[in-house]
């Protein structure tokens, strides 16, 4: 298998682990375990299984002034928030639902990075925008069941927070590689939740094997795996076809949900789907 193969095996399978996190937030949560909890352990865990790695390879690299402060900033509020409407989101829509409008983020990457940062933005771009919204507004008229508009409202404003943190990550940081930048935001976020969840009593510890399993599998296989398989990835094919090959996360997303969590998805629903994905590709293609 020559190199660029490896790489896109790399990402698709950064992309199955990241798709796994709806489920596994569903279930946490049917353990009786908080969001503070759950995203606690989740950016704790992750924390040092990938400062572990990075050591072990020689490549931990410790940020200093405005970097550091930036990088702090990024994870305790940027990441942690997008963490936090997502888990929030869980609460209204199922698992597939909410993995498909988060991905709506790279669109808003686009519209930030035009108001922004001056990047043009060309008719396929404005195509791939046209085709997201489409995609998001059959979904939730089609199946109000599976897509609470209130649940979308949550998950969109995800969405524009993780596109926030692309872009300002990427233009303020621009001698921080991305493993670095990883390495302080994870536990960052893990701090925020600490506070929240000490400030409201909402703070526990798992008290089952499946909701220590549940928050183990959130923080290694949906956090920790896919971070190192992406950077792997993404060293072999690039930034484009990574970013383009990664929208397999929603997908699978909506594959455990259905699969493990019996949750509806119906063919008005899939389409609209089907549309969000054509419209991140779009905007992705390069």
């Amino acid at each position: 298998m020559d190199d660029s193969r490896v790489g896109a095996l790399f990402v698709l399978c950064s992309g199955a682990g990241f798709g796994t996190l709806g489920v596994l937030g569903v279930v946490a949560g049917e353990e009786g375990l908080s969001i503070p909890t759950v995203l606690f352990f989740r950016f704790a865990l992750a924390t040092v299984l990938v400062w572990g790695v990075l050591a072990a390879r020689g490549e931990l690299r410790l940020l200093s002034g405005r970097n550091l402060l930036v990088g702090v900033a990024l994870g305790a509020f940027g990441y942690a928030a997008m963490s936090g409407l997502y888990f929030v989101g869980l609460e209204f829509m199922t698992a597939g639902m909410v993995g498909i409008v988060l991905y709506t983020y790279p669109v808003f990457v686009l519209v930030l990075a035009a108001a922004f940062l001056d990047e043009v933005v060309d008719r396929q771009r404005v195509a791939a925008l046209l085709v997201t919204l489409g995609g998001i507004a059959l979904i939730t008229g089609a199946d109000p069941a599976a897509a609470d508009p209130r649940g979308v409202g949550i998950v969109l404003v995800a969405a524009v927070v993780y596109a926030t943190y692309i872009t300002v990550s990427r233009t303020t940081l621009t001698d921080v590689s991305a493993p670095t930048l990883t390495a302080h935001v994870l536990p960052a976020a893990a701090s925020t939740f600490l506070f929240i969840g000490l400030a409201t009593n909402s703070l526990s510890i798992p008290s089952t094997g499946v909701g220590w399993g549940a928050v183990v599998g959130i923080a290694v296989v949906a956090t920790a795996m896919p971070i190192f398989a992406f950077f792997a990835g993404l060293s072999r094919i690039g930034a484009g076809p990574a970013s383009i090959l990664s929208a397999v996360e929603p997908v699978v997303t909506v594959a455990l949900g259905a699969a493990f969590l019996a949750e509806p998805v119906s063919v008005v629903v899939l389409v609209g789907g089907g549309l969000v994905l054509i419209g991140v590709v779009l905007v992705t293609r390069q």
